[in-house]
């Protein structure tokens, strides 16, 4: 079985659900209200997990009713806690969401908490599942050191190294620089490029700054647009798939974990992309983020039936 190890975050959503999101000073009459575990990094390995690997996060929790919630997640899923931190000084990462019932779309306030102390020395201590591992997938919701060290344990031991830069962070150009993966949706790709992603020349456009900043391979992400690849000679699209969305909240992650599987299995980057698209549209017919990650067998199933692949 293929491994994925990488610091993220740790965090318990509370999301609420209303017929329409509020505007400055007003007060919506809600719906129902959610608890669950999310976080980028725990999204994206459970993704990760229950798309077929070995997933293992490097990360902190607090030793509260949050991280009680995240504990049971990790238990029920059977993923590894080895290199999670409980830290009894601090509380755990929470995630305020608010859903909009009409498209599904939402608005999202993070409190990262014990997650802003994942520092150089808590990826260090995973060296030698770095040395063993088949990609290496980070954000950029835990520090910038985190980032740096799996970087460098990735270079050093000859591994893929797939960062989502999401959330943006104000970060040293030289940190994309041998980076094998990036991938920002549509926001993101403007943030760090300057450019306005609006059509796929705009794409070639921001491919074309990341790829002067160091990095080999660019995906941008364009919601129901589909995804865009480029590697500088060789280029790939995918539509997105039609598909009834209840919410939209780990759509990113369920596709960055769908990726680093294929990744790590070895797959050829068209299928790859295509059995990331096929993770992140099952993702958005559920609700929750981390929960709402699919089972192997479904991506499988729906990779076949959209695309004719057949693994």
């Amino acid at each position: 079985m293929a491994k994925v190890i990488g610091p993220g975050s740790l965090i318990v959503d509370v999301t609420g659900f209303a017929p329409h999101l509020p505007v400055a000073g007003e007060t919506v009459k809600g719906t129902t209200v959610r608890f669950g575990p999310g976080g980028k990094g725990s999204n994206q390995m459970t993704a990760a997990h229950r798309a077929g690997c070995t997933a293992m996060i490097i990360s902190r929790r607090g030793k509260d009713v949050l991280g009680k919630v995240l504990e049971d997640h990790y238990t029920s899923e059977g993923m590894s806690e080895q290199y999670v931190i409980v830290d009894e000084n601090d509380e755990s990462g929470s995630a305020l969401i608010e859903i909009d019932e009409r498209d599904a779309q939402n608005r999202i306030i993070v409190v990262l908490g014990a997650n802003e102390r994942v520092d150089r020395v808590s990826v260090l201590t995973a060296e030698k599942d770095f040395a063993d591992c088949d990609a290496v997938l980070t954000q950029f919701e835990t520090t910038y050191e985190a980032v740096l060290t799996a970087k460098e344990l990735a270079a050093k031991y000859n591994k893929p190294f797939i960062l989502n830069p999401a959330p943006y962070l104000d970060v040293p150009v030289s940190l994309f620089s041998g980076i094998d993966y990036v991938t920002p949706n549509e926001t993101e790709a403007e943030q760090f490029t300057g450019i306005a992603v609006n059509s796929i020349e705009d794409c070639r456009l921001a491919a074309q700054k990341f790829f002067e900043m160091g990095v080999k391979n660019v995906i941008i992400t364009l919601g129901a647009r589909g995804v865009f690849y480029s590697n500088g000679k060789e280029e790939i699209t995918i539509p997105a798939l039609k598909v009834n969305a209840v919410e939209t909240t780990g759509a990113g992650d369920a596709f960055n974990g769908g990726l680093a599987t294929a990744i790590a299995e070895g797959l050829p980057m068209d299928i790859a992309l295509k059995f990331a698209t096929c993770t992140a549209a099952i993702s958005v017919t559920r609700y929750g983020s981390g929960p709402s990650m699919p089972y192997r067998h479904e991506i499988l199933d729906l990779l076949y039936e959209k695309f004719g692949v057949l693994l």
